[in-house]
């Protein structure tokens, strides 16, 4: 049992939208596929992954460095003998070797996208979706049998007034939603008619969650604070940068609502420093990490370790991304939910076609592997990078 070859495309996720820290219109992603030696359907076994919005491509990283390592090692040294497969944890190792702690952030992204490809490699030749072999060998045995999903929006585009903005929400409802997520960030003199707008689609600010993308410093996050306390939302995310802990602890006692913050954390370390410091309350808060950018599903273990270690339930973390691998992830470990994108980063974002929103929630389709499978323009955009193997 090999890793026969490893293969990245860099593909434009460009679009016209922004939050009030980037635009997206030269953002790029990262696809790779993982051939290798075992065969299923009669076709060789290929594993794909990629990286979420909001990070670039990352192949030359992987090139320079990752596909490397794991291309040149025994291939002995990368098996879980017990399970008869590929071992995640051991290829994790073998792409880390001699990469210095700390540094995290375009290195974790690098990785996170190639474990993602591992471990849909890993589900496909156990023949089983991978929500299924998680609940099995990491998780209580049974998956959820659906995820709570928020539509996340509401982005800034040029010239977008309130009427569409309005329009993008209610189409987010009538496709299922109960809870839409909508960007501040760039003013309160602009961000709060947009949010009253809001309001008037969802009804209740219990259906509406806020992002400013970490765009704030401490007294503007205070004085949003402040002005969102009437409206009951039901989250406010990311108000400052990720990394000021002090900033987020001290918001902590300006605001009484729910919060929301984690998504551009990388690594376990990170994870429990926000817990230690930032402030965040265990029984209301909501945890965004996201495997795709934080070094994968393996470093994301260590990061639910933490969690339990500090108090925290599973069920406060809602991955950023709108991925499918988080959505595995979700039902297999009986995290929260996950973050859907109903209209953007296409064709990465949303779930299986066939899968549609109920009341807010979700069912996974029974696909082995991730189910990329079952979401036809992302599989078929997959297959471009192993057309030339015979059945792809």
């Amino acid at each position: 049992m090999k890793i026969v070859e490893i293969r990245e495309k860099t593909v434009s996720i460009a679009s016209p939208i922004a939050n009030a820290f980037i635009d997206f219109s030269k953002m790029t992603c990262s696809v790779v596929a993982i051939v290798t030696d075992q065969v299923r359907d009669g076709k060789p076994v290929v594993g794909f992954g990629f990286n979420s919005n909001g990070r670039y491509g990352q192949g030359a990283l992987m090139r320079e460095r990752f596909f490397p390592r794991l291309l040149e090692a025994e291939a002995a040294t990368l098996i879980d003998e017990t399970n008869n497969n590929f071992c995640p944890e051991k290829i994790w190792q073998c792409m880390m070797q001699n990469e210095k702690p700390g540094g995290h952030g375009e290195r974790s992204v690098a990785v996170g996208t190639i474990d993602m490809a591992v471990w849909d490699a890993v589900a496909k030749i156990a023949e089983k979706p991978l929500y299924q072999l998680l609940a099995e060998r990491y998780g209580h045995g049974q998956p959820d049998q659906q995820v709570w999903v928020y539509a996340a929006g509401g982005y800034y585009y040029p010239g977008k007034g309130l009427q569409a903005l309005q329009d993008e929400l209610k189409s987010y409802l009538d496709r299922g939603y109960s809870v839409v997520k909508m960007k501040i960030g760039n003013s309160l003199a602009e961000d709060l008619p947009r949010i009253e707008a809001a309001l008037d689609v969802v009804g209740e600010g219990k259906y509406l969650a806020v992002d400013a993308n970490g765009r704030l410093n401490l007294d503007e996050a205070v004085d949003y604070a402040k002005a969102l306390k009437q409206y009951d939302l039901f989250w406010y995310e990311e108000a400052g940068d990720p990394l000021d802990y002090h900033l987020q602890a001290e918001l902590a006692s300006h605001y009484s609502g729910a919060m929301a913050t984690g998504e551009n954390l990388f690594s376990h370390q990170d994870a429990r420093n926000l817990l230690r410091y930032g402030g965040m309350r265990a029984e209301k808060d909501f945890l965004q990490f996201d495997c795709a950018l934080s070094y994968g599903l393996v470093e994301y273990f260590r990061t639910l370790n933490v969690l339990q270690q500090q108090g925290w339930s599973s069920r406060r973390i809602v991955p950023h991304g709108g991925h499918q691998m988080s959505l595995n992830i979700a039902a297999g470990l009986h995290l929260g939910g996950n973050e859907s994108y109903p209209d953007v980063f296409t064709p990465f974002g949303g779930f299986a076609d066939s899968i549609e929103v109920n009341n807010g929630y979700v069912r996974l389709p029974v696909t082995p592997g991730i189910g990329f499978e079952e979401k036809a323009e992302l599989h078929a955009l997959m297959r471009t990078l192993v057309s030339d193997i015979p059945g792809y």
